[in-house]
């Protein structure tokens, strides 16, 4: 499956950064114009060239940094800064759904999910630095790092990766032709990454099930079976459960994919089986749990009074659902505009301050979980 689209990220947004605050220790560079005129170094180029009949705005922006910092550009400077597009390469993995009419969620691929909520961060903080973005998706068991891939990256300045679209070998060779940043991926020499603590917020969730709640048997409803996230959340649940003595399920009965039809489709299985339900059921993320719902409401199964039930992300739905979704909170947008931020500073030829960007969970106690609702954040 492929899908591109390009996002018109606008005009660049926000003040620029005062010329007289920046501190250039040597002749200035094109890059402290950029910076100083909060634009990208292509917009400078424009203005010094001629190209393209820049925005008055920037152009006045622009020209004010050259004077303040004294800029001379010479012939290279105007060459790098030629090359670039002021586009941002996006690739996500995006399971084949159905379309069958009789399927509850057969249209949940158009709704707003996790990977949709992060682009949106993504083309906010791109539109800040005068950015497109061009958003591919590939089908899960696509991991080529040529093909579609590279033909991507030609078209970009730097890519972002969601989930595990590459391996760790493939996301060096795509780093040594292009900035690389990644999402839930492992950090390598020439790429960058950018994720939620996932461990500190299953952590606290597993512990509030087990020690709050007392449950005795959990059940783990997973994500794609080799997503980096949904393989962190596990190995931190079946951690805590083990450390409190309780008991974890099979995990082989319990696999989804991160969608709510995969999850109902769990739970309608297991339940037409025969299979006693656990007295908790962690899923891998949202999605997922509020097909979860809808499967054991229809079976007359009642939550949270016989299962509690749990997410991970916070997705607005989660909130509003007739049983409030106990869950675990990302900050998605935010890793979204995270990872675009530290693709510009790769882009900019500059080293990031940070290769493994961790940002932090909050966990959200609702009635799912058997807490009284007053308690509902």
């Amino acid at each position: 499956m492929d899908a591109e689209t390009t996002v018109d990220a606008g005009p660049p947004a926000g003040p620029a950064a005062p010329a007289a605050d920046l501190v250039v220790s040597q002749a200035p560079t094109i890059y402290d114009v950029a910076r100083a005129a909060g634009v990208s170094i292509a917009s400078v180029s424009r203005v010094l060239n001629g190209r393209r009949n820049p925005r008055p705005e920037t152009r006045d922006r622009v020209l004010q940094a050259v004077a303040e910092l004294g800029f001379v550009p010479d012939g290279a400077a105007r060459a790098l800064s030629v090359r670039l597009k002021e586009v941002a390469g996006v690739i996500i993995r995006l399971p084949w759904t159905s379309r069958d009419p009789e399927d509850l969620f057969a249209d949940e691929e158009d709704s707003l999910q996790f990977p949709d909520m992060i682009n949106r961060g993504i083309a906010e903080a791109a539109q800040r630095r005068g950015f497109d973005i061009l958003v591919r998706s590939v089908d899960l068991d696509e991991h080529d790092p040529g093909g579609r891939t590279l033909a991507l990256a030609r078209k970009s300045d730097g890519i972002i990766v969601h989930d595990r679209v590459l391996d760790a070998s493939q996301l060096e060779w795509l780093g040594r032709q292009i900035p690389v940043v990644t999402m839930a991926a492992e950090v390598t020499p020439l790429t960058a990454n950018v994720r939620s603590d996932n461990a500190a917020g299953m952590r606290e969730l597993a512990r509030h099930l087990l020690h709050d709640h007392g449950y005795r048997t959990i059940s783990y409803i997973g994500g794609h079976i080799d997503s980096p996230d949904s393989i962190a959340r596990l190995d931190t649940l079946a951690a805590e459960v083990a450390s409190a003595g309780a008991t974890l399920l099979d995990r082989t009965q319990w696999q989804g994919d991160y969608t709510a039809g995969g999850g109902a489709r769990v739970i309608n299985r297991l339940l037409d089986e025969g299979t006693r339900m656990p007295r908790a059921i962690v899923c891998a993320n949202d999605q997922t749990a509020i097909g979860v719902l809808y499967a054991l409401d229809q079976h007359g199964v009642r939550v949270p009074e016989d299962v509690a039930i749990t997410g991970f992300d916070d997705i607005p739905v989660a909130r509003h659902l007739q049983t409030q979704l106990t869950t675990v909170r990302q900050r998605i947008r935010e890793l979204g505009a995270t990872a675009f931020e530290v693709l510009y500073s790769m882009i900019n030829h500059e080293t990031p301050a940070n290769r493994d960007v961790v940002l932090p969970t909050t966990l959200i106690r609702r009635r799912s979980c058997g807490c009284d609702q007053a308690a509902a954040s």
